[in-house]
């Protein structure tokens, strides 16, 4: 495995995982401004 690949593929790992935080950052403070839970329901 040439280092390109290996970047490559770390690269799209990273990518990934801050594709998914970034959806559920946005989605924490949207429910924090509209007053409702992160995940649905209540679950206290």
């Amino acid at each position: 495995m040439s280092i390109s690949t290996k970047r490559t593929i770390i690269l799209a790992v990273i990518a990934a995982i801050a594709f998914v935080l970034g959806r559920l950052a946005v989605r924490a403070v949207l429910n924090m401004l509209l007053g409702g839970t992160l995940f649905g329901g209540n679950f206290l």
